[in-house]
């Protein structure tokens, strides 16, 4: 019985270190990709590009077309609203 126990635990254990490692290998490639993405923007920058700018478009990019074109309408409806427009 108590092999048994220590078998589960093996194997358990082994299972939740292949998890943990694979994470963190992950993780090293998320900052790799990371570093990659900011050596991008230095280049954006270097070429006189604002990258406030381009940040907003890749953000608009990820949204559904419905609601951008929603949430600028609320916009130009404050904006207007406080006599910005």
């Amino acid at each position: 019985m108590a092999d048994d126990i220590s078998e589960a635990q093996k194997v358990t254990g082994e299972r939740l270190r292949a998890f943990v490692e694979r994470i963190e290998r992950l993780e090293e490639e998320k900052a790799e990709v990371a570093e990659q993405i900011k050596e991008v923007f230095a280049e954006l920058k270097g070429e006189g590009f604002d990258t406030k700018a381009i940040r907003t478009i890749l953000r608009r990019r990820k949204q559904d077309p419905d609601d951008v074109a929603e949430q600028e309408a609320v916009v130009d409806l404050y904006m207007s609203a406080l006599g910005m427009r």
